[in-house]
């Protein structure tokens, strides 16, 4: 990581190696700024007093390598971000006027990006952190994750049925609670087909009709008209000496049909010219028969007009013409079954509620008899690793318990409350020494026991965490002696699997890192790029011997310095 102008610290780079990494130096050097750093690369508030006085903006970039594939991979491009040789280039900036910038793999991203991709990346441990680990949920999780198949096969099917349950109580209460507006709805749509049905329309009967009174209520003009253009084609008898439009086309047919084999062109006319004869005749007599068959009954026009009258009622409410009213009437008749139905449908949703919950009940016995075999191989796992940290009479233990819920799910005679995750609620419990009867941690246990506990717990948890970097925040505080020497040891043993930083004043633990890096202040009181280094040989010893003694110089503390680290070194 490269900080700049964040707290104390005006410009440094810290490299973490892989193993254990131990973070030393003064009280007020600025090596939480190494954790608050961090917190902020994973998305952490952004405080604008974190800025130095005098700066514009704090500045945190770091360079995290990840095995490609990886979830956290994966979800950082699916947002644009791409990987600088193997790693993840991350980088934070916070002004002093409080506004926060993000980037992931050259690309800005949302500060919840980050926050995202923290779980995947780093568990951070500090005396704040810890009480992560109070929370019921939380100890759940970290109880299914420890025992891994064993309990993530019986919760996926669990959740399975849970979600299918959930839907179908979803729509069992979505029709129930609605009946009325069902009911509403299905008295509308019934009264609308039976006016429709009592009118019974036919397709296009609107338009036929509209036809029908047009040529009705003009019966009298149409008629004269049909004569009259009759008469000019045909003749008229009542005038045997006028002229009409057949008698002149004969007239014409006949004068060429003498000739016509004379010239085939003229020919060709004549047969034209009789084309039009028979055209003619076709036409008056179509006239003709118009005029006879026209019906100007007023009756008639009256019963057309009362009928055109009950469809107009009909489009005036279900459609724009009748074809879409039956289309209206169709698609209703559909939806009046389907609200007719709905009966029949609360009593399939019912029987299948209640079979889901049997269904649910059987698995989540499963599931806790898999969660209770897990606690007793975690709990006996942490009661060892606690007996190492100076802790031999602790003893851990898991409560698995249920509350009792008249709408829960029946598990072993009782009817008990259930979530997505099962029945169980899982609290992790402490008895500190014999005869001391077992209590929730948050209660049981002091802070320097919490820090041992969530130490053991790591420890148990390497190898099956996919998390690949832990880092502890004076975690080892309240304790000293051979539980510091132990926790040392722990550590250590837990950076065998993943990636360790340790910020400590405790000389104990730190002569158990592969590495030690030393924060510490310049004159002016700022930590520069200098000012953060990695500790050899000789160097190394002084500091560890500062940190027993507060004298760097002190012959026996060196000589305890020297010690402390040959015995890590024979452990290792």
């Amino acid at each position: 990581m490269r900080i700049r102008s964040l707290g104390v610290i005006d410009d440094a780079v810290v490299e973490l190696s892989p193993g254990f990494t131990a973070v030393t130096g003064e009280t007020g050097a600025g090596k939480t700024m190494v954790v608050t750093s961090l917190g902020l690369l994973l998305g952490g508030r952004a405080d604008p007093a974190l800025v130095r006085i005098g700066a514009k903006a704090a500045v945190v970039e770091g360079r995290i390598t990840v095995p490609e594939g990886t979830a956290a991979v994966v979800r950082a491009q699916e947002a644009g971000a791409e990987l600088d040789d193997g790693a993840l280039l991350i980088s934070r900036t916070v002004s002093a006027e409080g506004r926060s910038r993000a980037h992931l793999g050259g690309r800005s991203v949302p500060v919840g990006m980050l926050t995202e991709l923290a779980d995947d990346l780093v568990a951070v441990h500090g005396q704040t952190d810890q009480q992560g680990l109070l929370k019921l949920s939380r100890q759940r999780g970290a109880l299914d994750r420890y025992a891994g198949d064993a309990v993530a096969g019986p919760l996926a099917k669990y959740q399975a049925a849970y979600r299918r349950l959930r839907a179908v109580s979803t729509e069992l209460d979505t029709i129930v609670t609605r009946a009325r507006e069902r009911a509403q709805e299905a008295d509308l749509l019934r009264f609308g087909l039976d006016e429709i049905a009592a009118v019974e329309p036919r397709a296009g009967e609107d338009a036929e009709l509209s036809s029908e009174a047009e040529r009705l209520g003009h019966a009298e003009a149409l008629a004269a008209a049909a004569s009259a253009a009759h008469a000019a084609l045909a003749g008229n008898p009542e005038d045997p000496e006028g002229v009409d439009a057949t008698t002149l086309v004969g007239g014409a047919n006949r004068a060429l049909d003498a000739v016509r084999s004379h010239d085939p062109a003229l020919s060709a006319l004549a047969d034209r010219i009789g084309e039009i004869g028979i055209l003619l005749s076709d036409v008056a007599g179509e006239l003709a028969g118009y005029a006879d068959d026209l019906d100007a009954d007023p009756l008639r026009l009256a019963a057309v007009e009362e009928r055109r009258a009950a469809l107009t009622q009909l489009t005036r409410k279900y459609g724009a013409d009748i074809d879409e009213v039956l289309a209206w009437a169709e698609q209703s008749s559909a939806r009046l079954l389907e609200l007719d139905g709905d009966d029949d449908r609360i009593d399939e949703l019912t029987a299948e509620r209640d079979g889901l919950r049997g269904e649910l009940g059987t698995l989540a016995k499963a599931l806790t008899d898999a969660r209770a075999e897990a606690a007793s191989r975690f709990a006996e796992a942490v009661t060892r690793e606690l007996a190492s940290l100076a802790m031999p009479h602790a003893r851990v233990s898991f409560d698995i318990r249920h509350t009792d819920d008249p709408d829960g799910v029946e598990l072993d005679g009782r009817t008990v409350a259930y979530g997505p995750s099962g029945v169980d609620e899982v609290e992790l419990l402490l008895a500190p020494h014999p005869g001391a009867p077992p209590r929730p941690i948050a209660k049981g246990a002091s802070g320097g026991e919490l820090s041992r506990v969530m130490l053991a717990v790591e420890v148990v948890f390497a190898g099956t965490d996919p998390v690949p970097t832990y880092l502890f925040d004076e975690v080892d505080a309240g304790v000293g002696g051979k539980a510091a020497v132990e926790i040392g040891r722990r550590l250590a043993k837990l950076a065998r699997s993943a990636q360790v930083v340790v910020v400590t004043h405790l000389p104990q633990v730190a002569a158990f890192a592969d590495r030690q890096l030393l924060v510490e202040k310049t004159n002016d009181g700022t930590v520069t790029r200098s000012g953060v280094t990695v500790l050899e040989g000789e160097d190394r010893i002084r500091e560890l011997s500062r940190m027993l003694a507060g004298q760097e110089d002190s012959e026996t503390a060196r000589a305890h310095a020297e010690e402390l680290l040959a015995t890590a070194r024979a452990d290792a």
